[in-house]
Formats: structure tokens, sequence, C-alpha cells
């Protein structure tokens, strides 16, 4: 009797892991976390080491990884009951992530010993761009400050968000009387579904008031690529220079080239490294825009280093009413994030107390808590 051959065993196509775990992190950036390309490298490592046989270690890898704050902790694990629905995550392919041993490279540029050419020993570098965003940029050469700029590209600016008056449906919350009134006139009598309301939410209007006296000029191009980030990523946003006067520049910061928009702004701005009269312009911003509704529950805020050329008295008064009418007020001070600084400056001491938030000012790095202090006002 002859043999019956074995059938061929059936192959099915199994999912590249990589590229799922990939998926699932550049969906929590779609979400509004700040998911880098350096938190998905780490996730990755990360993934790999605790296993994936686990669903709870995966999770944890990515909770570990992939979130900066507490408040994106309820997003990260909506989103990841939806990516990862089943109980146990696809044992795929995927590449075996090794690590060789990795050696400080010489800061002068000069060869290691012998030794150190192995083709499994990494150098490690520190990143050219992040020594550049934590540099203080009224310190920047002319090829830096160049460098610098592109990275502004990367700034992700969110809007602060405020509950609406309109509902929204949801799954849970107040009972929606009319919406479930309308499910049983349509099922003629017969018991069904109970629907749900909340609040929706809206984004708050944000208001960048840019210092560009003498003494705030080395800032003064970095901070307006800030609001040109803000204007071009962010609804309802408007920007104003203070200096002599007040001058409103949103109109020029629309420009899509953020080289265009500084040149548009500068031609629009008459007292660009003049003088600083913070108290009067802020009160020219409340009387003309602010008590208007422009300032009435938005996020102001304020770029200066606090020198006032007039008495301090008047700046105290004027963001007294300032903080009366808006939700939130942020002073960044480019010098607040630098070593032994004292907010001693006349103009400080008399802010102070109507700030909510006090924070640097001086650097990428900076200017990256700032847009996060900003979304959570």
């Amino acid at each position: 009797m002859t043999p019956t051959a074995p059938a061929p065993a059936q192959t099915t196509s199994q999912p590249d892991v990589d590229e799922l775990l990939l998926g699932f992190a550049r969906a929590l950036r779609a979400a509004g976390l700040g998911v880098t390309a350096d938190r998905e490298r780490t996730f990755l490592i990360a993934a790999a080491t605790v296993g994936m046989a686990e669903r709870t270690g995966v999770y944890w890898a990515g909770r570990a990884t992939l979130t900066s704050t507490p408040a994106d902790f309820p997003a990260y694990d909506e989103l990841f009951e939806r990516w990862f629905g089943g109980e146990s995550i696809p044992k795929g392919r995927r590449a075996d992530i090794h690590r060789p041993p990795v050696r400080q490279a010489p800061l002068d540029g000069g060869e290691g010993e012998a030794g150190d050419s192995d083709a499994d020993t990494l150098e490690a570098r520190a990143s050219a761009q992040e020594v550049l965003r934590h540099r203080d940029v009224a310190t920047l050469g002319a090829a830096d400050r160049a460098a610098a700029a592109r990275l502004f590209a990367g700034l992700a600016p969110r809007a602060p968000l405020r509950r609406a008056r309109r509902h929204v449906r949801a799954t849970s919350g107040t009972v929606d009387g009319p919406a479930t009134l309308r499910e049983q006139l349509r099922r003629m009598g017969e018991p069904g579904r109970i629907h749900h309301r909340r609040r929706g939410v809206r984004p708050r209007r944000i208001v960048l008031l840019v210092d560009v006296s003498g003494s705030m000029s080395p800032y003064a191009d970095s901070l307006l690529r800030l609001c040109h980030v803000f204007v071009r990523t962010v609804p309802h946003v408007e920007v104003f220079t203070m200096g002599t006067r007040l001058t409103h520049v949103t109109r020029a910061l629309a420009e899509r080239d953020p080289d265009r928009a500084l040149a548009a702004a500068g031609r629009v701005v008459p007292d660009w490294s003049g003088g600083t009269r913070l108290g009067e312009a802020i009160g020219a911003f409340l009387d003309r825009w602010g008590r208007r509704g422009m300032a009435r529950g938005s996020v102001v805020v304020v770029f200066s280093d606090g020198w006032e050329r007039e008495g301090p008295e008047v700046l105290g008064e004027q963001m007294r009413r300032l903080a009366a009418l808006s939700h939130r007020v942020v002073w960044a001070n480019p010098h607040r994030g630098k070593v032994g600084y004292e907010p001693v400056q006349q103009g400080i001491v008399a802010a102070l107390p109507h700030i909510d938030d006090f924070v640097a000012g001086h650097s990428l790095a900076a200017f990256e808590e700032l847009i996060e202090v900003v979304a959570r006002a």
C-alpha cells in the first residue's frame, strides 16, 4: 500500500508587530499626545524587553514611554483598548532588537582606543538638535539661529478647551430625554435604548502679548516665530506686540512662510527695539479689544522680562484688570530659566500677584513647556 503523502501545511500571513506597535504610537500622536520619534523607538525596545506574549506588559511599556503626564492616561487607556481589543498581542514576525554596549565618544572628535572600533559598539554622541533645544536663543550665532528656526516647525501647540453650551451624544452621563423619547416613538412604545448626553467642548481663545522693546530684542525674533506657529496651527489666536505702543500683528503672521511672516510683522511694528511701557500697552489692549470680548475667558500669554519704563503701579493695575477678564494669565520671562534668577524687577513684582503661571521663555525646550502649560490651561 502506497503511503499517503502528507497534506501541505497551510501558511497564514502573520502581522508585522513592529508596524502594529508603531501604528498605535502614531494613533496616540494623532489623538494629541506628545509622542515623538524617540519615544516610538523607546516603546519598541521596551515592548521587546518585556515580551509580546503578555498584553499587560505591552500596556505598561507603552504607558511608561508614550505618555508625558497623568492627564494623558485616560486617552492612552481608551486608545489601547480600541487598538489591542483582544486578550493578547498577535505573535507575528519581528526582528530581534540587539542593543550593543555603548560608550561615550570623545568630545574632541579624536580616535578611541584600539579595541573601540568593534562594529557592535555604538558611539553615543549628544544630538546637535537636542543641545540646540536647550540653548538660550539670545546667545545663538547666525548658523545656529537658522538651525533653530527650522526646529520651530516641529512645535505642536494645542488649543485649551472649555465647556460649550451645546450638548453632544455620550455613552453615559445625563439622560437625554428628547432623544430617548424619540427612540420610544420609533419603536411604537416598546422599551428601547436610553440615550445620554454631555456638554461639548470648544477651543478657548489665546492672546499672545509680545514685548519687543530694546531689552527683549534678542528674543523677539524667536518669540514671533513661536507666535507664527500658534497662529498657523491653533484656532482663535490673536497676537500683539508691546513697546512704546501696542500693535496688532495677527494678520501679518498669517503668512504661511515663517520668514515672510516675520518680515511682514517687522513692517507693521513701528517701535521695534524701543522703550517699554508695559502697563500702558496692556491697558490699551484691554480698552480697545479686551473688554469687547477678546480677553474674556481667554488664555493670555505675556512674553516680557518685566522691565517697565513707567511706574510699576500702572502695570500692576492693568494686570489686575487683565486677570479679572481672562481665564488664565501666563507670563513667560526669558530670564526665568537662568540659574540664579530672582523676580526682583519692579514690573515683575507688581505683576506676579495677578499671574497664574510664571514660566521660562528663553529656549526651544522652554517653548515646548509653555505650549503644554497653555494647552492645559
